[in-house]
């Protein structure tokens, strides 16, 4: 998974001459530091965020469902988690909604835990009984869709409220007869506590149960995207600012720092194509997938579709920027530049 790093993601932003101002990035977890997060911190350790132009801060996060809430609060500009939230949110307050620029997850993390010999014995024997649900994660909130995929009613499974760093202890002394969780968390809880995941403990992860969903990913503000589909025209008045400044004969430095500030364009280019590759590839994996089913449940569809959608989008916004670029290297390409992007 490495190798779709995630700092690929705000590439877009990354593209500005080296000795520019850095853009200030604030940006959320999706929990507490934990090893899947490793990929944001080396590339602030290693400097690649720095010598890309981002000042990044990373803070921790209050659950996968939560990124979304920050974001669309104004106190984060980007952040790590959960697609299926964003479409919910999407479906009230399009234009506040943060959009998915690089998915990470392509199966769900989210998974009921019970204990192995206890009173569950299938998604179907949860009904009647207790299920430990943290109100700020995505397991949460997916839950109705996942029951009904599974075939099983919600309502007649009690949902309680619990902290998440409580969930293994809860389930642990019989408070609750399953928990909703994160399975990369609880996993690593459980071994801390001295007890193997695999043997004392009974997994059932949501994709394996009829919920086809993607999952976490990184995300940015409708702001944020606003700010980089500007680049292109910032790009272009600096850049001829720059030349009249150094015009006719730039000494070493500043023809250096054209140099940098056209090569700009060529490392902007690169992240973007990554990105659109990575998108179309994601779509024509979602239409092999939706020929090769016979049959789904509604849910399931319906939340195929909102997927679908939401990639479709991302590649129309990407399409329309690298469009803007090409128009800055050909000045005879049909359009021109839209008044919301003008100073």
């Amino acid at each position: 998974m490495l190798k779709y790093l995630s700092v690929a993601a705000l590439g877009l932003t990354l593209a500005v001459p080296a000795w520019a101002e850095d853009v200030a990035i604030k940006f959320t977890l999706d929990w507490k530091i934990q090893g899947v997060h490793s990929w944001f911190y080396l590339a602030k350790e290693k400097g690649y965020f720095a010598e890309a132009g981002l000042d990044v801060t990373i803070d921790q996060g209050e659950g996968s469902a939560a990124t979304v809430s920050r974001i669309m609060s104004g106190a984060y500009d980007a952040g790590f988690g959960d697609m299926n939230a964003i479409i919910q949110n999407a479906a009230t307050k399009p234009d506040e909604a943060p959009v998915m620029v690089y998915q990470i997850y392509n199966q769900p993390p989210f998974a009921v835990l019970t204990k192995t010999g206890g009173p569950v014995e299938s998604l179907a024997s949860l009904e009647g009984l207790k299920v430990g649900a943290p109100p700020g994660s995505a397991s949460t909130k997916l839950f109705p869709a996942l029951a009904t995929a599974a075939g099983i009613d919600a309502d007649k499974v009690e949902l309680i409220s619990v902290k998440s760093n409580l969930q293994e202890q809860m389930l642990i002394q019989d408070q609750v007869s399953a928990s909703l969780v994160f399975n990369v968390t609880s996993y690593l809880n459980i071994l801390g506590i001295g007890m193997d995941p695999d043997k004392d403990f009974t997994w059932y992860p949501y994709g394996a149960s009829g919920l086809d969903i993607y999952s976490n990913g990184v995300m940015v503000s409708p702001k944020l995207l606003a700010e980089i589909a500007r680049l292109p025209f910032l790009w272009r008045r600096q850049r001829e600012e720059l030349k009249s400044q150094y015009a006719p004969h730039p000494d070493p430095e500043q023809r250096e720092r054209l140099e940098d500030f056209e090569s700009s364009y060529l490392r902007l280019q690169e992240a973007l194509a990554s990105l659109l590759k990575g998108l179309r590839n994601q779509e024509a994996e979602s239409r092999i997938s939706q020929d090769s089913s016979s049959s789904a449940a509604s849910s399931g569809d319906s939340s195929a579709a909102s997927r679908r959608q939401s990639v479709r989008q991302s590649i129309e916004i990407l399409d329309s920027f690298d469009e803007e670029w090409r128009r800055l290297l050909d000045p005879e390409r049909p359009g021109r530049v839209p008044d919301e992007f003008q100073e």
